[in-house]
């Protein structure tokens, strides 16, 4: 058992700036340990996620955390009195003050983003479905042995949408996806919604 933690252990330090292909990894090693039983998976993406967080809910939701004091200060100042405008060639809108986003291109905008996000996996708490979370994309599964389990994975579903409108994110509708992962054809193939917006199964995604 030591030996085999200490490859582990070696095996994902050298992973350590690969959080994608980490994250691909265990995913493919949950998928194929199923016994040739069928798995669904479900991709969402957000619509404009970074510039979509509302600043006065990023604030309650770091006092929720425990953060407070300076160094809430130096992250409400990172957020608040931005301000944004257009240029066109020689031409130039008035500036606006920047009511929601957390600003891109930094590795602290998106640590606050995954702080923004990151309970919404309380939602799966007590439940057999898988959640993981990459930057703005969310995944789901469920190993599906009956018609019970595609009806679990559809509240699922449903219960990410009513926490998404909750903390003002929008889906892009176009780019979440279904894909059945297995070899058994014993269960019917399904068809899972977002906001009443079916969900395209795809082989590749």
């Amino acid at each position: 058992m030591l030996e085999n933690n200490l490859i582990t252990r070696q095996w994902f330090g050298f992973l350590s700036k690969c959080s994608t292909c980490t994250q691909l990894l265990d995913s493919v090693n949950d998928w194929t340990v199923r016994d040739r039983r069928s798995v669904d998976v479900i991709y969402f993406d957000f619509a404009k996620a970074f510039d979509s967080v509302s600043h006065p809910k990023f604030v309650h939701m770091l006092g929720a955390y425990g953060i407070c004091g300076n160094l809430l200060n130096i992250l409400t100042d990172f957020l608040f009195d931005r301000s944004q405008r257009v240029v066109l060639s020689n031409a130039a809108s008035t500036f606006l003050p920047v009511t929601s986003s957390i600003p891109q291109g930094s590795v602290l905008g998106l640590v606050l983003f995954l702080i923004y996000i990151n309970d919404i996996v309380d939602l799966f708490d007590g439940s057999d479905i898988c959640v993981k979370l990459y930057a703005d994309d969310i995944k789901i599964y469920l190993e599906i042995t009956n018609d019970t389990d595609c009806a679990t994975l559809q509240t699922f579903i449903d219960k990410i949408t009513v926490w998404l409108h909750s903390w003002q994110l929008k889906l892009a509708n176009n780019k979440c996806q279904h894909s059945r992962i297995g070899l058994s054809r014993s269960i019917c193939p399904v068809d899972y919604y977002v906001s009443d917006v079916k969900l395209p199964t795809v082989h590749n995604v």
